[in-house]
């Protein structure tokens, strides 16, 4: 008896404890906002340069540095200042010929290219600046796009919308699956930018260049988790 009385005792110190779950899986929502401000941009950046020959590679650096210097001076002289100058590409390169003929090709002299990119800081000059340059030598004109020079104001301003739409978002599923909106839980910028717009019409009897600025976006996301309740 007394051995009955102990198996059973240890068969029932055995078993698994049973309790009832604590709570519920938690739930959680989790969404993307998405914001764009437009703005008018305030500066431009512009690239251009001078492509010259010469029968020689000394020749041909030669007339560039000269055709080049003669641009600097006249942008210099359009109020651009000597910080917002930068050579971004400069290079020589012989012109080879009798590809076609199929004898050995050979070198007919050599091509020079410097390219600058001028940053403008006062748009209303923008097209005097292209036409001092353009008349005076510049003869390559590979972009102009137009910036905002502190984005930090309407960055800002455009995470905010973002976060609203991000708030809006999360309400609208939240209503549509029955469940309530708690608390934020995170939230994570997916990454800000200013858009700059690439903008540049000219007309070949018009002195200066007519540009036309038009607005740029500064765009953000962010992401946010929400606590959701049943």
């Amino acid at each position: 008896m007394r051995l009955f009385h102990a198996l059973m005792l240890t068969t029932a110190l055995a078993l698994p404890v049973l309790t009832p779950l604590a709570a519920a899986a938690d739930t959680s929502i989790t969404v993307t906002g998405e914001a764009s401000v437009a703005v008018q941009p305030d500066v431009a950046t512009l690239s251009l340069g001078v492509t010259t020959q010469g029968a020689t590679a000394t020749e041909a650096m030669a007339a560039n540095s000269a055709a080049l210097n003669v641009v600097l001076d006249r942008l210099k002289a359009a109020g651009i200042a000597d910080r917002d100058l930068q050579t971004s590409n400069l290079s020589l390169n012989p012109n080879w010929v009798g590809y076609e003929s199929g004898a050995t090709p050979t070198i007919a002299g050599y091509t020079a290219s410097n390219m600058l990119t001028v940053r403008v800081r006062a748009l209303d000059s923008l097209g005097t600046v292209l036409d001092a340059a353009i008349t005076d030598g510049a003869n390559t004109l590979n972009g102009l796009t137009f910036e905002l020079s502190d984005p930090k104001a309407k960055m800002d301003e455009a995470r905010r919308a973002a976060v609203a739409d991000a708030r809006a978002r999360a309400a609208v599923l939240a209503e549509a699956a029955g469940i309530t909106l708690g608390e934020v839980t995170s939230i994570t910028e997916g990454g800000g930018y200013v858009n700059p717009t690439p903008m540049f019409r000219s007309e070949a009897a018009a002195s200066p260049v007519p540009v036309a600025a038009g607005e740029i976006a500064v765009t953000t996301t962010v992401t946010m988790v929400f606590e959701a309740k049943d």
